[in-house]
């Protein structure tokens, strides 16, 4: 029987005894330890199974060079980068069925940036002392998870013992944990990824119901910034058949600075990856702010909607439309995968409806505009005199993805 490998991650010379403790409460669980060293500046305290110049050479630098450069920022990026590659071949060859390290601050960014190179469901476990903050910076959109060390990672007390052999628990179960376990639901279903927010939940309620019945498992991202983040990640990690992205209201907080943003590249894995899917331009009418009293005073005379105590809405405007427009033409055009773009007419969300709050025609009219003159020819597109939220929408969209998913399989399988 094989046996399973958890891979400890860390920096040897500053957590050195920390580190070689995890790995032996792992082995003591019955599974093998591989340690990688990260560290470089001081001498590591125990012996490595991945020694740091491998690290360092794994990112086309060495140690040496990343001594003499002094810039604290660049070796973590460096070792980052070279973590990532080993990880990756490690996983590669078999040997890797879980990863864990311990970190502060800087431990912590450069284990969770390897980390986030591996593929959605290989379990990746950070005890850090930043797991009570604000850990989107960290996990992004992986599936990264955080134990709060409680103390900061210097030495081996009672307590950071309890921490890390939790910690070694957790791990060691995740990596035991056979990933084709046959009573699993939905294992054989093929994936589609969703995007929806509370105003266009009907439409994208009635798109899953669709394609749950032509025999696909949905999986909903919440377009709230992070969701988005992980729509992405979960493409390019080819989990999925196909994306029914009707809610692309992450590239507005992008555009203007909102709190939700996916970052610059949301809207783009698809067309990388090959991934057929068809678009839209669900809650595009709304920036998302935080709460009224810590929004900037170039934003307090917009059109202004105050959807909770923490969440402020602000209408977006007929230039950032054409941007917006311009930006989903662009990226959806770069697919070479069936791609589509529904635009519907009667509003983009719920609440952008005649006499609603961010009823706006000429704010739809320019997004919609820039989106027909900048799509290529290759993208279908289809104009409904349906609201975004609409359920007749959202299966309108879901039966041509369906139809594309279909074509797309067949034209491969005959190559």
């Amino acid at each position: 029987m094989t046996m399973n490998t958890v891979v400890v991650l860390g920096t040897l010379d500053t957590k050195g005894e920390e580190h070689a403790y995890l790995a032996s409460r792992i082995r003591a669980r019955g599974l093998r330890s591989v340690l990688v060293d990260t560290g470089i500046l001081g001498a590591p305290v125990v012996n490595a199974d991945v020694a740091r110049e491998e690290v360092a050479a794994a990112a086309g630098t060495s140690i040496a060079t990343l001594v003499a450069a002094g810039d604290r920022a660049t070796g973590i990026e460096a070792m980052a980068r070279g973590a990532a590659t080993v990880l990756q071949q490690l996983h590669d060859a078999g040997d890797l069925d879980a990863v864990v390290a311990l970190g502060g601050g800087s431990g912590t960014t450069l284990a969770a940036t390897a980390m986030r190179t591996l593929p959605v469901g290989v379990p990746k476990l950070i005890v850090t002392t930043l797991a009570s903050g604000n850990t989107r910076p960290i996990v992004r959109g992986s599936d990264l998870m955080l134990m709060h060390s409680v103390l900061d990672i210097a030495g081996l007390n009672q307590v950071t013992r309890e921490i890390i052999d939790n910690a070694a628990a957790a791990v060691s179960g995740a990596a035991q944990d056979a990933p084709d376990d046959p009573t699993r639901l939905d294992q054989d279903r093929p994936l589609i990824g969703a995007t929806m927010f509370g105003v266009t939940t009907h439409a994208v309620d009635a798109a899953r119901t669709r394609l749950e019945a032509a025999g696909y498992s949905v999986l909903v991202f919440a377009a709230v910034g992070s969701g988005g983040e992980a729509l992405e990640a979960l493409i390019r990690s080819g989990h999925l058949v196909g994306v029914l992205d009707l809610t692309t209201t992450e590239l507005v907080d992008d555009l203007v600075g909102g709190v939700m943003s996916a970052g610059p590249n949301r809207l783009t894995a698809a067309a990388d990856a090959g991934v057929p899917q068809v678009v839209s331009v669900g809650a595009m009418d709304m920036a998302n702010l935080g709460p009224l009293e810590d929004i900037q005073p170039a934003f307090r005379k917009r059109n202004l909607h105050q959807h909770a105590p923490t969440m402020t809405l602000m209408r977006t405007t007929i230039e950032e439309n054409r941007e917006l427009g311009r930006r989903i033409a662009q990226r959806v055009s770069a697919s070479h995968a069936p791609s589509a773009v529904f635009l519907p007419i009667a509003g983009v969300s719920a609440i952008d409806r005649p006499g609603s709050d961010f009823g706006d025609p000429e704010a739809d009219g320019a997004l919609f505009a820039a989106i027909r003159s900048g799509l290529e020819d290759h993208v279908a597109l289809r104009e409904l005199p349906l609201n975004a939220d609409d359920p007749a929408f959202g299966e309108a969209m879901a039966d041509w993805l369906i139809a594309a998913i279909h074509t797309f399989r067949e034209g491969k399988s005959d190559d």
